[in-house]
């Protein structure tokens, strides 16, 4: 039986691009998915809404719900995970995958946007971990994976990003606070982040020259089932790269995720070491920082 059988998974995001092929791949498993996220009508350029995304998670072997939710409202959250809890039994894996995008620089980010990031990003992590961990101390091996970076240890990104790098490093920092709070109580609380660009509407939009030299979302989602199926009272607090990942899971050849197989890769943004090192062909890149695996 997979591992991931009947496992309930609550996923803020998820209607389109790397939080719809994690879906996929844990529906594949036989995961009951509450897919909690804004896009409940069809936008007017993008694909893809949480009805849309429930259908293929049915499709592909999972059960799903679809649950329109903004994570910058407490109650909305709050409702969204019980409501899941009561109509599955409970939560055994929580996905903190929802997130605003903005690189621009400090006169180009005014308050609002500033504000945007951090209540979406930091803030709807922080309300999710606290709502959903009483359920999951509950859950026989549970798991949070948190969609952001390695935190910085050189000032690079702040200098470019400065409002954004501080909402995605501030998700870090929350999953790491939920892995040592909940270390004793089994909860495996880690990170995830691509090394290269991934091809997202995302980056389609903000940077349209990287997304023929990107990998496929499903690079991500296979990085994560990995992250997920393993103990998590000995697998916790660590910020994690998806190809790292795969490749302690024996995974070697990563050239089928990427566009062009053949084109030069564009490492990902917010990890040390950019723009020095690159990746070329599915070949692992050397960083400048060490993580555990």
């Amino acid at each position: 039986m997979s591992k991931l059988q009947d496992k309930v998974v609550f996923m803020t995001g998820g209607s389109r691009g790397i939080g719809r092929a994690i879906a996929l791949r844990f529906a594949r498993e036989g995961a009951r998915i509450a897919l909690a996220a804004k896009t409940s009508d069809p936008h007017p350029t993008l694909p893809g809404t949480i009805h849309t995304v429930a259908r293929e998670i049915e499709e592909a072997g999972g059960q799903a719900l679809p649950l329109q939710v903004d994570v910058r409202e407490e109650e909305a959250i709050r409702g969204a995970i019980e409501h899941t809890a009561t109509v599955y039994g409970g939560i055994d894996i929580l996905v903190n995958n929802a997130s605003a995008i903005s690189p621009t620089r400090l006169f180009d980010t005014p308050a609002h946007r500033y504000d945007l990031l951090q209540t979406i990003n930091t803030r709807g992590t922080y309300l999710c971990g606290q709502h959903a961990i009483p359920h999951l101390l509950r859950a026989q091996n549970p798991h949070i994976l948190t969609l952001s970076p390695p935190i910085a240890t050189t000032p690079h990104w702040y200098g470019r990003y400065l409002a954004y790098a501080i909402s995605k490093y501030g998700m870090t920092m929350c999953a790491l606070g939920f892995a040592e709070e909940f270390r004793a109580d089994g909860v495996g609380s880690n990170t995830l982040w691509p090394r290269t660009m991934i091809a997202t509407d995302a980056v389609r939009v903000h940077y349209h020259e990287d997304y023929l030299r990107s990998r496929r979302p499903e690079i991500m989602a296979d990085a994560a089932y990995a992250v997920v199926t393993k103990d998590g009272r000995n697998f916790t607090a660590r910020t994690l790269i998806d190809d790292e990942v795969l490749h302690a899971e024996g995974i070697e050849d990563l050239s089928g995720y990427a566009i062009d197989p053949a084109a030069e890769l564009s490492p990902d943004i917010l990890i040390d070491g950019y723009p020095d090192q690159k990746e070329k062909a599915g070949r692992p890149v050397s960083m400048s920082i060490s993580r555990q695996v």
